[in-house]
């Protein structure tokens, strides 16, 4: 009996195999959970190739889903979430997801049976579920918008009315809310601004201190680009924005501008 019983507990403290991995969906009517079995076993389900994975790093070939077939009645005017197991919460508008400009959003499955192989230089897995995009310039995709580990997809309000304290004034400078639109892009789905967003994955970027206020313009830009190059860390999780592609200069000046602007503009609650 005793036996038995330490058996059962080993067993109950072994992980769940990857077959039984679930996706959660929420289009606003409640969650919709997904398993890898079932994802795999549509008839939509192909074989797509990713020739630069941002992920990996190299060419990349996945079992998929085209993720608009996932997300019935989605309208131009909604706002997608993707959360993430380690805590990234990437935000997109819906026009993404919909776009007809040669971009295509596919969702990843990772099979049991053919596991993808680690991630470089971390040893994590990017499974079960990946954020895919085939010609991912024509939509101007950035590498924030290639989330993995997913866990949940869901439907929100926009940003700006869920965050009003990241949200420049009115006044701000055109050059402060282009910087505000770049944050949302590649910096909000690692880090909070003032107390508020749903990323559990990074530190706040005003509170209590901006980075604007304790590291020079050039060390800034530099840790941005390649934040090894500040702190040699190889367990630090960002991987910054090395090329114009992943962030133009125009792009990098008006996000320090936005920061420099928020350093003025702390929450007080």
């Amino acid at each position: 009996m005793k036996s038995l019983l330490c058996a059962c507990l080993l067993w109950l403290c072994l992980p769940l195999p990857a077959h039984a991995a679930e996706l959660r969906i929420d289009l606003g009517h409640g969650a919709k959970p997904l398993t890898t079995a079932q994802l795999l076993a549509r008839a939509d389900a192909t074989t797509v190739t990713i020739p630069d994975d941002v992920a990996f790093h190299r060419v990349m070939r996945y079992r998929a889903v085209p993720l608009r077939a996932l997300l019935p009645g989605l309208r131009a005017g909604q706002h997608l979430q993707f959360v993430a197991a380690d805590g990234f919460a990437a935000e997109m508008p819906a026009t993404l997801i919909l776009n007809d400009q040669g971009a295509q959003a596919w969702l990843a499955v990772e099979d049991p049976a053919q596991p993808w192989p680690a991630l470089s230089g971390s040893g994590k897995d990017a499974g079960p579920f990946y954020l895919v995009w085939t010609n991912p310039q024509a939509a101007h995709i950035g590498p924030e918008q290639w989330p993995y580990q997913l866990a949940t997809i869901r439907v929100l309000g926009g940003v700006d009315a869920r965050f009003p304290a990241i949200v420049p004034q009115a006044a701000a400078s055109t050059e402060v809310r282009h910087g505000f639109e770049v944050f949302k892009r590649t910096c909000f789905a690692c880090h909070t601004m003032n107390g508020e967003g749903d990323s559990k994955l990074g530190p706040d970027l005003n509170l209590p201190y901006n980075p604007t206020e304790y590291l020079r313009a050039d060390l800034l830009r530099g840790f941005i680009r390649n934040p090894q190059s500040l702190r040699r860390w190889p367990q630090a999780k960002m991987q910054g924005f090395p090329t114009q592609q992943a962030l133009g200069d125009a792009d990098l000046d008006a996000l320090l501008a936005y920061l420099r602007y928020m350093a003025k503009h702390k929450a007080t609650h």
